[in-house]
């Protein structure tokens, strides 16, 4: 039953990725205005190192390849993301507070979600 739920949360994670990649360059556009309105650099750039990376990383996932470098690699893209584009403590133009404090919150849980996944799959020094 273990390796089910980790099976699963592994599936779901890495197809949540995925599309988030992929629709990052669906709706380019919108994410890079929403960069700009945070004032990131080299929106462009990150923005499409971001989607790579999530949709190779969510495929990876999937067919359960490299699961522990691709999930603390999400970890901490997701915790630099959360600190530079849901940074509700900051007021923006445009930019609903809730709304960002909700994405945030949601980050930290897949940040959680990913460190379990991550240690779930490494190979236990005792062995």
């Amino acid at each position: 039953m273990k390796n089910l739920l980790i099976t699963i949360s592994r599936i779901f994670l890495g197809l949540y990725f995925l599309l988030a990649g992929v629709a990052k360059f669906l709706s380019w556009d919108m994410h890079i205005s929403l960069m700009e309105v945070h004032n990131i650099e080299m929106s462009t750039v990150l923005l499409g190192i971001a989607g790579g990376a999530q949709v190779l990383a969510g495929m990876c996932l999937i067919f359960n390849k490299y699961v522990v470098v691709c999930a603390l690699g999400l970890a901490i893209m997701v915790l630099i993301i959360n600190l530079n584009l849901h940074d509700f403590w900051n007021i923006y133009e445009g930019v609903d507070v809730k709304h960002e404090t909700q994405n945030f919150i949601k980050n930290l849980g897949l940040i959680i979600a990913f460190l379990l996944l991550a240690a779930s799959n490494m190979k236990d020094s005792r062995d």
